[in-house]
């Protein structure tokens, strides 16, 4: 809710600036708006607006980065999910317990990273609903490692359930090293004083249209929709940088036919 009135915050203030940019230059002395002065305001307004937009194609690459690796890092963890179980389950029947706990925390994972979803329905797992759906949980976090004592407490029996143990000791260091580098990828990139500083420099630069506008519909309506434009622009930078809300969500897929593999 916050993140979509900010957005037609910004809307609103670009509208509302340009417009007090147009009621300022109606009432300017004669001399104020001589040939030389709006010439002057149109050079400050090429400035401005290549600055703006050179903030926003960087903005716009450093959040599509973002997102990108963190479609990645969900990818990896559930991939190291499903490998992990494989592995356990070649060890034997003496790992039932260790995955157990594994389809629980992928359970888990799905109910509170993806809440507006239908939760998993073929395990069993701890409840979500007072977890952050960001960041670390200590719940989640008390489920593996109860499952790597566990896995820590096995004896092999001969050299080939040993080396497959090494194995799945192996990937379990890379499972945490994956669950790590998904967290890290939850947190936005975009502190929000530069989102208001960004937002200031809207202003200022919709409020120097309004200064060069001329007095017709046609560069209201231009105004409008480059202003409209813009907050689109904006919508987008701030949904990327937060992966688990808004409309570009990493999906839930490959977690889910992580579980869908490990509980066949």
């Amino acid at each position: 809710m916050f993140f979509l009135r900010s957005i037609a915050l910004l809307l609103f203030l670009m509208c509302v600036s340009a417009g007090a940019g147009y009621i300022v230059k109606s009432r300017l002395p004669e001399h104020h708006r001589s040939r030389d002065s709006i010439t002057l305001v149109q050079l400050g307004v090429s400035l401005l607006a290549t600055f703006t937009a050179i903030v926003l194609g960087l903005l716009t690459t450093s959040v599509k980065s973002a997102y990108d690796a963190a479609y990645a890092a969900r990818g990896t963890e559930a991939a190291a999910f499903a490998q992990l179980d494989q592995c356990l389950r070649a060890y034997g029947p003496e790992t039932a317990s260790i995955r157990e706990q594994l389809q629980s925390e992928v359970g888990a994972i799905i109910a509170r990273a993806w809440p507006d979803e239908p939760p998993p329905s073929n395990v069993r797992y701890p409840n979500t609903s007072h977890m952050a759906q960001m960041g670390e949980s200590s719940a989640l976090g008390a489920i593996l490692q109860q499952a790597h004592r566990d896995l820590v407490a096995l004896s092999p029996t001969d050299r080939a359930d040993e080396m497959i143990l090494n194995d799945c000791n192996q990937q379990f260091s890379g499972l945490l090293r994956s669950r790590w580098a998904v967290i890290q990828g939850e947190r936005p990139s975009i502190s929000t004083p530069f989102y208001w500083v960004l937002v200031f420099w809207l202003i200022i630069l919709f409020a120097t249209l309004g200064l060069c506008a001329p007095p017709d519909a046609l560069a209201i309506i231009v105004i409008a929709l480059t202003a409209i434009s813009i907050t689109g622009a904006v919508y987008v930078i701030l949904d990327l940088d937060l992966p688990y809300h808004g409309l570009f969500n990493v999906p839930s897929t490959a977690m889910r036919n992580a579980l869908d593999d490990m509980t066949r």
